[in-house]
């Protein structure tokens, strides 16, 4: 595993469960990866050298984020399968050439222009109107490296708060709700995928997550034929997600793909009889898919950094809703914005829906940090 955050750990939780040994190198020590793995590399992605040695010894090499450089995934490659693909990541980590692929291939995304120079933003703005979106084409992800343009005078100074490096500027979507699919793609071409996932974010940084989506059985359906394509298209072995944005009457656009398992995919490891991880590590490992079905309605809220502000959460108050699960990811030091776990309902069994699921974990989220005041006055 190139990567060692909390995907890592989830990921390497089920490969061990099913008898695999799993190694993960990063540039960190104690990391919620290693804290699971069978060995733990700490090592810059650039020191070739050490991605090499790491490489050699083991079976198949995967990734948990996709900001592991390209040049670290084709190192990898001279000893062991990459999967998915270096060519994969190298196209997903980097906003224009993401989105000059799907164009190529056809897909519906966001309007959108490249931003090098004034000039060209200028053009842009002039072209796609405001609002509009600029975010940097390198490694952005949780509202990281992007700023609204609200109009053409905020231009110059929005470019300027993201460092004057290349970006994209995409016209502003007035949607009417962002979902995701998270589908996987075997060795031998299956895919297969766990459905549409409806997503609330705050901040830019995904909130809550709920399954089924709200939506059409019609928006349903087209996500999923796209979701299926763009794993074809990139020749992908392993999970990717494809998040999009539903515009009102149904109209389906690309926001972004990410190549492995995604956080709108997390409640699939209580909820579904295969979970994107298990699933990841069936499809990179050359096995037959697992069936990706929904056992239950099911919510997920995520754990911020924010909520250890006046202490550490009050997790029995969490867990005493016996439908909910807790994840904490084994992070050193919670900071705010920073994702620290996750919480996921499930819809009481025979009865409830994701709208069910949806309004438990929210209740139990709250309860984290519920202080019930006592009858001196102080709080318990």
């Amino acid at each position: 595993m190139l990567g060692s955050g909390q995907l890592g750990r989830m990921f390497a939780i089920a490969a061990r469960r099913m008898g695999y040994r799993v190694h993960t190198l990063s540039p960190d020590e104690d990391t919620p990866t290693g804290q699971v793995a069978d060995l733990e590399i700490q090592a810059s992605y650039d020191d070739l050298d050490a991605v090499r040695r790491f490489a050699a010894g083991v079976s198949v090499v995967t990734f948990e984020f996709e900001n592991v450089p390209a040049a670290t995934a084709q190192a990898a490659q001279e000893y062991a399968p990459v999967r998915p693909a270096g060519v994969v990541l190298h196209t997903t980590q980097h906003r224009l050439r993401e989105k000059t692929f799907l164009t190529k291939a056809g897909f519906p995304l966001t309007p959108f222009r490249t931003v090098e120079t004034s000039i060209d933003l200028a053009k842009a703005v002039e072209q796609l109107g405001c609002p509009s979106i600029l975010k940097t084409a390198d490694f952005g992800y949780d509202g990281k490296g992007q700023v609204r343009i609200q109009s053409p005078q905020q231009a110059e100074e929005a470019w300027t708060s993201i460092g004057r490096v290349p970006a994209v500027l995409e016209q502003f979507i007035a949607f009417e709700r962002e979902v995701s699919v998270v589908a996987a793609r075997g060795a031998h071409g299956a895919c297969v995928d766990w459905g549409v996932i409806e997503n609330r974010h705050r901040n830019h940084i995904l909130d809550v997550s709920l399954a089924p989506a709200r939506v059409t059985p019609e928006v349903k359906a087209r996500a999923r034929e796209i979701a299926h394509a763009v794993l074809v298209a990139l020749d992908v072995i392993g999970v990717l997600c494809v998040e999009f944005f539903v515009e009102p009457g149904g109209r389906l656009l690309i926001n972004e793909l990410a190549p492995r398992p995604h956080n709108s995919g997390h409640l699939t490891v209580d909820a579904s009889a295969t979970s994107q991880f298990e699933q990841q590590l069936r499809a990179v490992c050359g096995l037959p898919l697992g069936s990706p079905a929904l056992l239950r309605p099911a919510a997920t809220a995520n754990l911020l950094g924010d909520l250890w502000t006046e202490g550490e959460p009050d997790w029995p108050a969490a867990c005493a809703f016996s439908e909910v699960k807790l994840h904490v990811y084994g992070k050193l030091a919670p900071r705010p914005g920073r994702k620290m776990g996750h919480l996921t309902a499930l819809a009481p069994a025979g009865a409830g829906d994701a709208e069910t699921a949806l309004e438990t974990v929210l209740y139990a989220r709250e309860a984290l940090t519920r202080r019930e005041t006592s009858a001196q006055g102080g709080t318990k």
